[in-house]
């Protein structure tokens, strides 16, 4: 076959037999196109290299050609600059997976290098991006930087490359082994730390190894321990020898690895103990203290959550069957649990009575229960006597860290948070602002009640969200929370995530990162937390699978909360998926007053000409909030009531006012008058409206981001170019 080095590929142009298609992508060694084989009509992957990478294109060959397995990308022809390979529909191995998920793929990886180590090739570019993620399981690819056991290459052409090379910088030396980041020679246990680094960010989610620059990166690898992965200490325990920083120390083999990984799948693949805490019967007779039975299911919960074996269900889902009398089987079932906890709580005066009792789930027979009658002043104990004995009967055992970053606060400050936790759950205007007066008493009562200080900087971001206080103000309030927080406890992972938060409102996406990163560093890590991370992060910077997996996560934890449930529907409408319908009906089988769902509904109908069902959830959502007008006044023109439409747009007053932007720009996106619109989205901009990087110009599909007046809007706020930006 004839080399066309010096001449552009292009769609439809053929090298021998192969017809290219697409490019599929390009890097700093070349180029990677999707092309067909007429001989047998199939799709293959062709790669070609730049001229001054041809020595490493033919050690890939060479390596790729030796090795033939089901998790390696299989080489089928060779060019004199380019190689013909199998075409792998996937996408990059995920993060943040649960430990059994995350053995299975782990296992398949382990055994692909397994068969290149066992032919004397060494990969010394294992990274996420270099392993998809397919149907069929992992396929392991690009061998460029492949070494022969016997080559007398070291691993200065590695670091080389990975410090010049465009976009490789970062995304290579996070995976690098301490010998090989330091230019030394490599070998098979090379391998093995990279396994360790990639294993470690599927568990957690983050990066082990991470700074500002390569350097800093590489002194982290060279130096630093990450963070404790938060799984099961076997699992710990295996990730943490594969990252040893000497090699003697790490497994030697890639096969021992994969053999201890197979032992603790055996333990993973066993049903996981699990519990759902029920809301506290108040006994008191005075219904003002259901905050206070509430709030003590809650802390159990929360000291559950550092039982590391143990899936706890959070507030929101184990308190959704709240006053139903539900079978407990049914909960058991619906909530997915082995275990349910159900008690009752009793104040009178200063004292308490607190009954409890677990049931195991799939006979409802009791295997623990206790009557605690004490001092009001005696609660948290008893909370902590109530973990220890579940904990017990479960045969597992406490984190012995949990108690360490507790703050024990004056009981009016306790119950203070309380109540501001019971408001929060109801997710209207009135609750948000009866919620900011406790958290504020809560703090005035203990001013190194640090988790308030965090709890309140969230409530801030989503006051922002729903319109009640502007993004200014509220990045200046959060931030000042945060840093509070954090002066009392530096390792309070929610204070970061207040702080991402805070970038997030600047669409400073540097820092909103890290931040989030930290926040999640250390486990157990709230369901919302990772919701803003994968909403209002994730999503506007285009990551979205990693943005599914995060909300996985988060649903597994909290089944039922319903605005977990909304996202998948708004992912999915929100990338031209009609399959976002659905999603989004079902959420309102839960609550009938899901007021987001019936907006993002509402949209879908409008675009497909449905205008009087649009109007119906449009104005059912504003009899619940305000924030539907600009919906309700698009529906009311498009339906011939102009008049009323007027009307509904002349109450949202000056356009100054925060959050009016935002309504008419979604007017003008349904009256399909794009060029208004972006007028208005840029004006949501100027106000650092939280919903205008991904939300907003999402609620119509890919009407809005596909319209020349994007990219300029994207770029002021700082978002990747629109071809990577928020793609399904």
């Amino acid at each position: 076959m004839a080399s066309m080095a010096s001449t552009p590929w292009a769609a439809g142009t053929h090298l021998g037999p192969y017809e290219l298609l697409a490019p599929l992508g390009a890097g700093g060694m070349g180029e990677v196109w999707k092309a067909r084989d007429t001989r047998i009509d199939r799709t293959v992957a062709i790669k070609r290299l730049k001229t001054e990478h041809l020595e490493r294109f033919k050690r890939e060959a060479r390596a790729i050609a030796a090795l033939n397995h089901p998790h390696i990308c299989q080489l089928y022809d060779l060019g004199p600059d380019y190689l013909v390979m199998e075409y792998v529909e996937g996408v990059p191995i995920p993060s943040s997976l649960a430990a059994p998920e995350a053995v299975r793929l782990a296992i398949q990886i382990a055994a692909a290098l397994e068969e290149a180590h066992a032919k004397g090739i060494i990969h010394r570019d294992l990274k996420p991006a270099n392993i998809l993620n397919t149907s069929k399981g992992v396929k392991l690819l690009d061998f460029g930087l492949a070494k022969m056991e016997a080559s007398p290459a070291s691993a200065d052409d590695t670091l080389s490359m990975a410090l010049t090379e465009p976009g490789v910088i970062m995304g290579t030396v996070a995976y690098m082994s301490p010998e090989q980041a330091q230019g030394f020679p490599v070998d098979a246990r090379s391998d093995v730390f990279s396994f360790g680094a990639v294993l470690y960010e599927m568990l957690s989610g983050r990066r082990a190894f991470r700074g500002q620059t390569a350097i800093a990166t590489i002194t982290a690898v060279v130096k630093e321990d990450p963070a404790p992965v938060g799984t099961s200490p076997a699992l710990q325990s295996l990730v943490g020898r594969c990252l040893a920083k000497q090699p003697s120390q790490r497994f030697q083999t890639i096969a021992d690895v994969k053999a201890a990984l197979e032992q603790i799948g055996q333990v993973e693949d066993a049903p996981r103990p699990s519990i759902a805490v029920l809301p506290f019967a108040n006994m008191s007779g005075d219904k003002e203290q259901e905050y206070f039975s509430d709030g003590l299911a809650e802390e159990i919960i929360n000291v559950l959550a550092h039982i590391p074996d143990l899936r706890v269900i959070a507030r929101t889902s184990a308190f959704a069957f709240k006053g139903q009398n539900t079978d407990i089987r049914r909960i058991a079932e619906t909530l997915g649990v082995t275990h349910v906890l159900e008690g009752s709580v009793r104040k009178a005066g200063n004292r308490v009575r607190v009954t409890a009792q677990l049931i195991t789930a799939h006979d409802g027979s009791h295997i623990w229960s206790e009557r605690f009658d004490r001092e009001m002043e005696d609660v948290f104990a008893i909370q902590d006597e109530i973990a220890e004995a579940i904990a017990a009967a479960l045969k597992m055992r406490l984190s012995p860290d949990r108690s360490a970053r507790r703050h024990i606060p004056p009981l009016p400050a306790w119950e203070a948070i309380l109540k501001a936790r019971h408001y929060m759950q109801k997710w209207t205007w009135e609750a948000s602002a009866r919620g900011k007066q406790c958290y504020l008493e809560a703090i005035e009562l203990d001013p190194q009640f640090a988790l308030a200080h965090c709890e309140l900087g969230l409530l801030y971001f989503v006051m922002a969200t729903e319109n009640q206080v502007p993004a200014r103000e509220a990045a200046a309030l959060m931030n000042d929370e945060a840093r509070k927080a954090l002066r009392i406890d530096p390792s309070l992972g929610e204070a970061h995530a207040v702080l991402a938060l805070v970038a997030v409102l600047d669409y400073d996406w540097k820092e909103a990162g890290p931040q989030f990163e930290l926040a999640l560093a250390h486990e157990p890590v709230s369901p919302l937390v990772r919701y803003f991370y994968s909403s209002f992060y994730l999503c506007s910077v285009g990551r979205m699978p990693e943005a599914k997996e995060q909300l996985e996560r988060a649903l597994r934890e909290d089944p039922l909360n319903l605005l977990l449930r909304i996202s998948p529907g708004m992912f999915l409408l929100g990338t031209g998926d009609p399959a976002g319908e659905a999603e989004l009906l079902k959420v309102l089988d839960l609550n009938e007053n899901a007021w987001i769902a019936m907006l993002w509904l509402g949209s879908y109908y409008q675009m497909l000409g449905r205008t009087q069902e649009a109007l119906t959830f449009a104005e059912r959502a504003y009899s619940l909030v305000p924030n539907a007008t600009g919906f309700v006044a698009a529906y009311l023109q498009g339906s011939g009531d102009a008049e009323r439409a007027k009307a509904m747009l002349a109450t949202l007053g000056s356009e100054d006012t925060y959050g009016v932007p935002a309504q008419h720009f979604l007017y003008h996106m349904a009256c399909e008058e794009a060029d208004v619109a972006a007028y208005w989205l840029e004006k949501s901009i100027e106000q650092r409206d939280t919903r205008a990087p991904w939300h907003l110009p999402r609620v119509f599909g890919t009407t809005f981001i596909s319209s020349p007046y994007w990219p300029k809007l994207a770029k002021m706020m700082n978002l990747p170019s629109p071809a990577n930006n928020g793609g399904g």
